[in-house]
């Protein structure tokens, strides 16, 4: 009889967190146009197959809010927290949100992958949770600080995947109702930021 392998991510065991892609962090981060897409088709996939959103910002006073080609995707129940603290974990709001959910596995997404994405996920190890980096999905100013915080990470334990990747293990099955849909979204060209699913 099939078991599913508890490695694999399914809507059940899943928490989605979108960390800080605001309007005056975006333009100064390298690939910052491949980040805002992938951020994009995962929220859509997470709407559409019942994965829980959390959506930080980091003092959106000065930084802005989420930039508008995530922000059209994020559901309207979701929370958007603000944060000074570079964790999210550090947030009491986001703790409450947290355990809300049964969620075993957090997915990352957002920048800046050295700050605010890799304090998050060293402290969601030290909490039980099994951590994935969205690694094409997070980013920093510069190369070098993305790359070494990826390499830390996961040395330290983090899961990497792809958007792509986490997009069809929520999924499962090409008999899913939604599977074409999430089809879809895979298919779609980088660049594209415009709201792609049609939720």
């Amino acid at each position: 009889m099939y078991q599913r392998s508890f490695s694999l991510l399914s809507p059940e065991n899943s928490l989605l967190f979108v960390i800080d892609i605001q309007e005056r962090l975006m333009p100064v981060m390298n690939k910052s146009d491949t980040i805002i897409f992938n951020a994009r088709r995962l929220l859509d996939s997470a709407q559409l197959l019942g994965v829980p959103i959390i959506v930080s910002e980091q003092y959106p006073k000065g930084l802005g809010a989420t930039v508008s080609e995530v922000a059209l995707t994020i559901p309207r129940t979701t929370p958007i927290i603000a944060k000074k603290s570079f964790s999210v974990c550090a947030v009491e709001e986001i703790q409450r949100e947290i355990e809300k959910y049964s969620a075993s596995k957090i997915i990352l997404c957002g920048v800046e992958t050295h700050v605010c994405i890799l304090q998050s996920a060293f402290d969601f190890l030290t909490m039980g949770k099994e951590v994935v980096l969205v690694i094409d999905a997070v980013g920093s100013r510069f190369p070098i600080d993305d790359e070494i915080a990826i390499r830390r990470l996961e040395s330290s334990g983090v899961t990497l995947a792809t958007a792509e990747s986490i997009m069809f293990e929520w999924c499962g099955t090409s008999e899913h109702q939604h599977f074409k849909t999430i089809s879809r979204l895979a298919k779609e060209k980088s660049g594209n930021t415009e709201q792609g699913a049609g939720i």
